[in-house]
C-alpha cells in the first residue's frame, strides 16, 4: 500500500479528532484554541485530499485508490469491509466539502466568536465534515450509509444548537424525523440490491448489474426506493419541508448543509449508482420529473419570502433541483458540475446573508433593510458576484454548469416510452425556474443592499470582521472562475472527460441523443434563450423594486389570494399536519389506549398482580385468627366432606 492509499483513512479522521478533542475538552481551551482545531483539522483534510489526488489528476481520472481497514461485519456469507474509495467523482467531492468546510470553520471564529457554547459548535462542526468524508468516500453502501445517518445526526444538532428556544428545538426535530422517512427507502433499496447481487460493494453492484443480475423491475423498485432517500437528504419533493425550517440553527450551519455537505449526498449517491440507474429509464425519468417540479415550485415560493435566509434555502431546493433534473436525464456529469459550483456561490450567499444579520443585530426581514451597499462593501460585492452566478450569467460559473444541464435536457431522451416528454418538461420547467431565479435573486439584492434605507433608527451598521471577509472573497472568485473548467459550449470538455470513467459508461446507456444534440447553432442559441430570461428576471426585478418600489405591495394587494398561496408555501405543511400527522397521531394514541393501556398493562402487566392480589386478598380473609370463625370453616368443612360422601355412594 502506497503512501497516498494509506492516508485515505486519515482524511475523515482529522475532522472526528478536532471533534473529540474540542467535544471532550474545548471548555477549557481558549477560543482561539479551540478555533485552530476546528479549522486546521478540516484544512490538513483539505490538503491532504489533494497529496492523495494527485495521481487521479494526473490520469485524468483514469487511477484510483482503495483502502480496506478491516472486516467490519461477517456473519455467514456476508463479509463487509470497512474500505474507502478515491477516483474522479469522490476526489471532487472531497475536495468542495473539505474545501468549502474550511472556509465556513474559518468564518465561523467571528461570526461566533461570541457565542457561550463555542467548543460544543466546533465539535459539531467537525463532525458534520468527518460524517460527509465518510459518505463520499465510502467503498460500499453501508460505509456510506453511515456517513447518510451521520450526517442527519449533525443536521438535528446544529439546527437546533440553540436548543433553549423550543422553536429551534423543533426545527432540528422536524429535519431529523423527515429524513428518518427518506432513510428507510434507502435501507428498502439497499436491502433489494443485496438480494439480488449478494454484496453491497460498489465494484460487485457495478459487475452485477453488467452480468444481469438485477432484473429491470428490481432495479426500478431499487432505485426508486434509493430516490426516496435522496429526496429527504437533499430536498426534493415530498420531503423538502425540513429544509426551509433548518435556518433556525446559525448561519454558518445553514452554509454548510446547503453548499457542501447533507444536501448533496442526494445527487452524489445517484452518480456513485449510475450504472444501476441507467438501466432503469423508468426511475430516471422519475427523478428528471421530480427534480423538475422541485426547482419549478421552489423558486416560485422564494418570490414572496422576506427572511433573507428563507429566500436562499428555497433557492437550494431549486438548485437541487436542477441537480436532479440532471442526474434523471443521464447528464451524471452536469450533475455534479452544478454541485461543485453551486457549492461555492450557494455558500457565499449565506455567510453573506450571515455578515448582514451580524452587521444589523440580528435583523433577517429584508422589507426592513435597504441601502446597505456602501457600508457593507465586501459583503455586497461577494454577494452580487453570487447572484450573478446563481442567476446563470456568463461567464459566471452557474452559468455554465445549468446551461450544461438544461442543454442535455432538451437535446436527449431515454428508452423508456414517455422519457421524451418528460425531458422536454424537465427543460421547460428549467428555463422558466431560471427566469423567477434571476427575480428573486436580484430582488433580494435590490431591497438589501439598494434603495433607502428602511432600518429602525435604532439599529447600529456594525463594521466588517475580516475573519468573515476573507471567506466570501474566496468563494466569490470560485464562483467567478470554477465554470470554466466544465465549459462546454467553448470546446473545453475537461471536468466530463474527467467523470468519464465513472459515469461514462452509464451515461452512454442511459441517453438516447436527440438528432439536433450535435448541432453547435441550436446549442448556442439554447446558451443565449438561457441568459435571456435571465435578463427578463434581473429587468422586472429592477423595474419593480428600483424604479416603482411600491408596484409589488399593490400587486400583493390586488392578487391577494395568490401572493397568500405562494408567501404562505402553497400550505403544504398545513396540508402534512392536517392529513398526516394529526391522523398518524390520533391512531397512534388510540392504539396506545388499546394496546399498551388496557392489553400490555391491563392484561400483561397489571392483570397477573391484580389476581395475585385477590387470591391474597380471599385467604388474607381466611386467617383472620378468630377461634369462632375457625371453628365455623371446620364445620362447614366436615359438612361439605359429608355431603360429597353421601352424594358418592347414593346415600341421598
Amino acid at each position: 500500500m502506497d503512501i497516498k492509499t494509506s492516508i485515505l483513512l486519515w482524511i475523515p479522521l482529522l475532522p472526528l479528532f478536532g471533534a473529540i478533542v474540542n467535544g471532550l475538552f474545548g471548555r477549557h481551551f481558549s477560543r482561539p484554541l479551540v478555533s485552530a482545531i476546528g479549522c486546521g483539522t478540516v484544512g490538513m483534510a483539505f490538503v491532504l485530499g489533494l497529496v492523495a489526488s494527485a495521481d487521479i489528476f494526473a490520469s485524468n481520472g483514469e487511477a484510483r485508490l482503495v483502502q480496506s481497514v478491516y472486516a467490519w461485519i461477517t456473519a455467514g456469507n456476508i463479509s463487509i469491509q470497512l474500505s474507502f474509495l478515491l477516483d474522479s467523482l469522490s476526489v471532487i467531492m472531497v475536495l468542495v466539502v473539505a474545501g468549502v468546510s474550511f472556509l465556513i470553520h474559518v468564518y465561523s471564529t467571528g461570526y461566533m466568536r461570541d457565542d457561550p457554547s463555542h467548543a460544543r459548535y466546533f465539535a459539531y462542526l467537525n463532525l458534520f465534515v468527518f460524517s460527509m468524508l465518510v459518505l463520499v468516500l465510502g467503498d460500499n453502501l453501508p460505509v456510506l450509509f453511515v456517513g447518510w445517518e451521520g450526517v442527519g445526526l449533525c443536521s438535528y444538532l446544529l439546527i437546533g444548537f440553540w436548543f433553549e428556544d423550543p422553536a429551534k428545538a423543533s426545527a432540528g426535530k422536524k429535519a431529523f424525523i423527515v429524513n428518518r422517512i427518506g432513510d428507510l427507502g434507502f435501507l428498502i433499496g439497499m436491502f433489494l440490491l443485496f438480494g439480488a447481487v449478494g454484496s453491497l460493494s460498489i465494484d460487485d453492484l457495478r459487475a452485477g448489474t453488467a452480468q444481469g443480475l438485477i432484473a429491470p423491475g428490481l432495479a426500478t423498485a431499487a432505485c426508486l426506493f434509493l430516490f426516496l432517500g435522496a429526496t429527504g437528504k437533499s430536498a426534493q419533493i415530498p420531503l423538502y419541508v425540513w429544509l426551509p425550517d433548518a435556518m433556525a440553527g446559525p448561519t454558518p450551519v445553514s452554509a454548510l448543509i446547503h453548499a457542501a455537505t447533507m444536501v448533496t449526498a442526494g445527487v452524489y449517491m445517484i452518480a456513485r449508482l449510475s450504472f444501476l440507474f441507467a438501466i432503469s429509464p423508468t426511475a430516471s425519468a422519475v427523478v428528471a420529473l421530480v427534480g423538475g417540479l422541485t426547482a419549478l415550485i421552489a423558486a416560485t415560493i422564494g418570490i414572496t419570502q422576506k427572511d433573507i435566509k428563507k429566500v436562499l434555502a428555497y433557492s437550494t431546493v431549486s438548485q437541487l433541483g436542477y441537480m436532479f433534473v440532471a442526474v434523471g436525464v443521464g447528464a451524471y456529469f452536469a450533475g455534479i458540475f452544478h454541485l461543485m459550483t453551486h457549492a461555492f456561490f450557494k455558500a457565499c450567499l449565506f455567510l453573506g446573508s450571515g455578515a448582514v444579520i451580524h452587521a444589523l443585530s440580528g435583523v433577517q426581514d429584508i422589507t426592513k433593510m435597504g441601502g446597505l451597499r456602501k457600508k457593507l462593501p465586501w459583503t455586497y460585492w461577494t454577494f452580487l458576484i453570487s447572484t450573478l452566478a446563481i442567476a446563470g450569467f456568463p461567464p459566471f460559473a452557474g452559468f455554465f454548469s445549468k446551461d450544461e444541464i438544461l442543454w442535455k435536457a432538451l437535446s436527449s431522451t431515454s428508452h423508456a416510452p414517455w422519457a421524451s416528454w418528460v425531458h422536454l418538461a424537465a427543460y421547460g420547467m428549467g428555463i422558466l425556474a431560471a427566469a423567477i431565479t434571476s427575480f428573486y435573486m436580484f430582488r433580494l439584492v435590490f431591497l438589501t443592499f439598494h434603495g433607502k434605507s428602511r432600518l429602525d433608527p435604532s439599529i447600529h451598521v456594525h463594521h466588517e470582521m475580516k475573519s468573515m471577509s476573507y471567506p466570501l472573497a474566496v468563494l466569490a472568485g470560485l464562483a467567478t472562475v470554477a465554470g470554466w473548467v466544465g465549459a462546454s459550449l467553448f470546446g473545453i470538455h475537461s471536468f466530463a472527460d474527467f467523470l468519464d470513467p465513472v459515469v461514462g459508461a452509464a451515461q452512454k446507456t442511459a441517453v438516447v441523443m436527440r438528432d439536433f444534440a450535435h448541432n453547435h447553432s441550436i446549442e448556442w442559441a439554447a446558451a443565449v434563450g438561457s441568459v435571456a430570461v435571465a435578463f427578463i428576471g434581473l429587468g422586472l426585478a429592477w423595474l419593480l423594486y428600483i424604479k416603482s418600489p411600491d408596484t409589488p405591495w399593490r400587486l400583493a394587494e390586488r392578487f391577494r389570494f395568490t401572493y397568500r398561496l405562494v408567501f404562505n408555501k402553497y400550505w403544504v405543511d398545513e396540508f402534512y399536519e392536517a392529513f398526516i400527522i394529526r391522523p398518524i397521531h390520533a391512531f397512534s394514541v388510540f392504539l396506545w389506549r388499546i394496546v399498551d393501556v388496557v392489553i400490555i398493562d391491563g392484561f400483561g402487566v397489571n392483570g397477573p398482580a391484580r389476581l395475585l392480589k385477590g387470591i391474597g386478598h380471599v385467604g388474607r380473609r381466611l386467617q383472620s385468627g378468630n377461634v369462632q370463625a375457625y371453628a365455623f370453616w371446620l364445620f362447614a368443612g366436615v359438612a361439605g366432606a359429608l355431603l360429597y360422601l353421601a352424594l358418592a355412594v347414593g346415600v341421598i
